[in-house]
């Protein structure tokens, strides 16, 4: 079969390797010249007992060309036991008694390939599984799963046992290579060539030599079954993108773009890249890729907690370096007074909040969009900082370099929003040169102020010059304390004050005057405009092309694009769709005036459903 995507969904035990075997699997698509849009699911808890409901892990990815998202609902799911079919096919119900297939709730289309491990359907494995028979064959009648979906039993555990006989593993080594077997099914499915899938493995276990032939033998006779067996059903060529632009592309996630662009911002500007930060789900990954580039003349600190990690990076800034932080929402409430010591000191300071569910610990491997009004204020007094946000894994890479870029030439702390769908889904990233990069120009001080510098002095643009220790004749204090707009000294006086706050909002507005003007995309003729920020842009854009209207995508908040209200204006009905009660929708009220803002809204830690978004619109 021809088809332009294909959604493929991954799911097992969170010990069966869903996330490797889902990466592998959209890394080999991408190579072969695939957008891809993925999205890992796994829970937040310690490991639960295997083969239960609790414990199900799962990969989606969306490939072919024209790919805006991970895709709602799989045309081939791979499960790897019976609590991950049984998960996948109730949906949110799965522990509700009696619960049946519901088209809504499944998270496989109706017509779906269901590749099914045999060997993982026991009594007992059922019997974990809550199902109330206890034979594989009721299991499909239990669940309510149509015919039309095409159930493709493999005995995946035993294959694998038979491939690896003679290798001198143990048994649960064994069992744990059953995904490569599960891989190399898919493979065929798919028409991958072994040989680039072959070399995949090579580069992933480079450090651990021995696991190399055993698991390129899985995957081979993986791939093997499929081909010499009579599986009754047909292969699946999925069309290549023929309109990227010319360059060498990977598949990347978010966090390790956003990574990237931090490092690439620090070497176009000279400085060294200093990240002072403490691990928190699932922001941590930044800082792994980080502490391994010394190379690349990267200082990372891992804190003993939020409020020390943003504390090294101000006085790392200070010191002259290009100075960044990592967290997640809870972590951005901690670190909030010292991003107002670096509001007030006037220092450049890029904090990468990589938002998840909340309130408190909520929902640590889950994703939403409730952290943007902490963003814009959670902050003691006027304390105005620079707000932008990602849209997908791969412009992580992108704006993390502008978070940079805003922060060093305009002297003020920016916050970069992504989210979890962001920073573990992975995209096909066009790898830039250098040379393609936008130039990144630090504000420093004229040497005509030498001898007469203090913290106070700015240039016609109302920001802030910028000496740094050690820079002879430039001696100087920076404080937290209200200084004199003048000389630079602590002062209380109530006009110096509001004089100072207006000076900082300032300069964060004419940010303004730097940043690209909204974009309409879509019909821009219909009367309907879908509103969005951050990583819902792959799917409010499929949205709008099935609904034939209008999309503006934000991802300048604070300040907005200054043609903002123009834009919005010219529509009649304006629909902001995001993932929280209605920060956005808010904020835009707040700052535009003669637009009635209509919201749909999602708080399920999931990333929006396209045919949701669809139907909510064309509801109101």
């Amino acid at each position: 079969m021809q088809k332009q995507n294909v959604v493929v969904k991954f799911c097992g035990d969170s010990g069966d390797g869903m996330q490797l075997t889902g990466n592998m699997f959209s890394s080999l698509s991408a190579i072969l010249g695939n957008e891809i849009s993925t999205l890992p699911d796994y829970p937040a808890e310690i490991r639960a007992p295997q083969g239960t409901l609790g414990g199900v892990s799962g990969f989606q990815v969306n490939l072919g060309a024209g790919v805006y998202t991970p895709g709602d609902k799989a045309d081939v799911l791979v499960a790897m036991n019976a609590a991950a079919l049984k998960v996948c096919t109730l949906g949110s119900k799965f522990n509700v008694a009696g619960a049946k297939y519901d088209e809504n709730e499944c998270t496989y289309k109706k017509n779906a390939v269901v590749i099914i491990d045999t060997d993982s359907f026991s009594d007992k494995d059922l019997e974990k599984a809550l199902y109330q028979t206890r034979q594989m064959e009721e299991v499909f009648v239990e669940l309510g799963i149509p015919e039309s979906v095409q159930i493709v039993p493999v005995a995946l555990t035993q294959l694998t046992k038979e491939s690896l006989k003679d290798s001198g593993m143990d048994n649960k080594a064994i069992l744990k290579s059953r995904n490569m077997f599960a891989l190399g099914v898919v493979c065929w499915l798919f028409n991958r060539p072994i040989d680039k899938a072959i070399h995949f493995l090579e580069g992933k276990f480079a450090k651990k030599p021995a696991l190399i032939a055993p698991n390129v033998k899985v995957l081979t006779d993986g791939f093997n079954y499929g081909n010499n067996t009579a599986i009754n059903i047909n292969t699946i060529n999925v069309e290549v993108a023929d309109d990227l632009e010319h360059g060498t592309y990977t598949s990347i996630a978010g966090n390790k773009a956003t990574a990237f662009g931090l490092i690439a911002a620090a070497e176009k500007c000279g400085k060294r890249l200093f990240l002072g930060s403490y691990p928190i789900t699932p922001a941590t990954d930044i800082m792994h890729e980080l502490a391994g580039r010394k190379d690349q003349n990267v200082m990372v600190v891992q804190a003993e907690d939020e409020i020390a990690g943003v504390c090294t990076a101000v006085g790392a800034s200070f010191a002259g370096d290009l100075a960044a932080t990592t967290t997640s929402g809870p972590g951005l409430s901690l670190k909030s007074e010292a991003i107002g010591l670096a509001v007030m000191a006037e220092l450049p300071l890029v904090v990468v909040d990589v938002q998840r569910g909340g309130p408190s610990t909520g929902l640590p491997t889950k994703t939403e969009q409730t952290d943007l009004m902490q963003a814009v204020y959670g902050r003691n007094g006027e304390c105005p900082a620079v707000v932008i946000a990602a849209s997908s894994s791969a412009n992580c890479f992108r704006f993390a370099y502008e978070a940079c870029k805003i922060a060093l030439e305009n002297m003020t702390p920016v916050i970069l929003m992504t989210d979890t769908y962001l920073a573990n889904g992975t995209g096909l990233w066009r790898i830039p040169t250098m040379a393609e990069l936008p130039a990144i120009k630090p504000q420093g001080v004229p040497e005509e102020l030498k001898g007469k510098y203090n913290a106070a002095l700015r240039d016609a643009n109302s920001i802030r010059y910028w000496a740094t220790p050690g820079m002879e004749g430039f001696e100087h204090r920076n404080i937290g304390l209200e200084r004199d707009s003048v000389k630079g000294s602590i002062s209380t006086n109530p006009e110096n004050h509001e004089k100072m706050v207006k000076a900082r909002q300032a300069k964060v507005d004419q940010v303004a005057n730097k940043i690209p003007l909204l974009e309409v995309q879509g019909n821009k003729q219909s009367d309907t405009l879908l509103v969005g920020w951050g990583s819902t842009e792959g799917h409010l854009h499929a949205a709008a092309n099935e609904l034939g209207c209008a999309l503006a995508h934000f991802n300048y908040i604070n300040p907005l694009p200054k043609n903002t209200a123009e834009v919005l204006r010219q529509y009649k009905k304006v629909v902001v769709c995001e993932l929280n009660n209605g920060q956005f929708a808010a904020y835009l009220r707040s700052k535009i005036s003669g637009v009635d803002f209509k919201q749909y809204n999602e708080i399920m830690g999931q990333p929006f459903a396209v045919e949701r978004i669809i139907e909510a619109v064309k509801n109101l």
